[in-house]
């Protein structure tokens, strides 16, 4: 019998690629959402209810029966990292036998992007269940750039003229689906990243191209950015996390451009370029 892969997070952006592409593939799927309704009608997919990550028995009860999951991680959270473990525990004690996780590019206890510890620890956590398991550090999303330019068509962060290999929501997808089908990855922390690294300048040119209107990179200060920011009234470990994600560009962190997606999917990574052509929905904000 194959095994039973299942997917969380199955209605969301990477969750709902994986699950098509497992389905166009054959595999046997349980799909979790907490609300079912919102999840793909797909063949061999089974819908089941989701619990909070931080919930170890409703999430025991979800993930029975499951050979195989795919662990998106968790929202941006004071306690990530215990909603992780949490759900690492609990997949364990539901007799998981492989562990795909969503980290980031660059995961280090002392790096640049405070998410991004939140993912080494996970990480770490991972490695002590002896569950055989793989790390997929995705760079950031090529969706991430449009979505960080504000409608005056202004990209603004103290990124100075560091590089960022954005890759594509769907060459993620692409890769998770490809490693959740083939446990000869197993072991691996694998760079998830597009087929080159840019500047934000260079971002918002080809935003200028597309749209049709000047759309420009404006330079920050890392005190600037923090005072740009308060006024959204976030909890300060978020508004840390955002001005973050610019100053781990700027130290070069976010620069690494791997053959990973080529490798695993057969076809290269797409540019932001391309993922603006085939993705106008991602910068309808910034249209004139």
């Amino acid at each position: 019998m194959s095994p039973v892969i299942t997917v969380t997070g199955a209605s969301g952006n990477i969750g709902g690629r994986v699950a098509r592409l497992l389905a166009a593939a054959g595999a046997t799927q349980r799909l979790v959402a907490r609300d079912p309704s919102t999840l793909p009608d797909l063949p061999d997919a089974t819908a089941v209810r989701g619990a909070e990550y931080a919930d170890a028995e409703g999430l025991r009860t979800a993930l029975a029966g499951t050979d195989v999951l795919l662990l998106v991680s968790a929202r941006e959270s004071a306690d990530r990292v215990h909603e992780h473990t949490t759900a690492i525990d609990a997949a364990v004690a539901a007799g998981v036998q492989r562990i795909v996780y969503t980290s980031f590019l660059g995961a280090a206890a002392d790096c640049t992007f405070t998410f991004g510890r939140d993912h080494w620890h996970t990480e770490q956590h991972l490695r002590s269940t002896g569950v055989p398991f793989v790390a997929l550090r995705d760079s950031t999303y090529s969706s991430g750039l449009p979505a960080m330019t504000g409608a005056d068509g202004i990209l603004r962060g103290p990124a100075a003229d560091g590089r960022v290999s954005a890759v594509t929501p769907a060459d993620v997808a692409a890769v998770a689906a490809a490693v959740l089908l083939d446990p000869a990855h197993d072991g691996q922390v694998l760079d998830v990243t597009g087929p080159e690294a840019i500047t934000l300048a260079e971002a918002a040119e080809e935003l200028t191209r597309v749209t049709g209107r000047p759309v420009a990179y404006q330079e920050e200060t890392e005190a600037e950015a923090y005072e740009s920011r308060a006024g959204y009234g976030a909890p300060a470990f978020e508004v840390a996390g955002w001005v973050t994600s610019y100053t781990a560009i700027a130290t070069g962190e976010l620069s690494t451009v791997s053959d990973t997606v080529p490798r695993l999917t057969g076809r290269p990574a797409q540019s932001f370029a391309e993922f603006l052509r085939l993705n106008p929905s991602s910068y309808a904000h910034l249209l004139p």
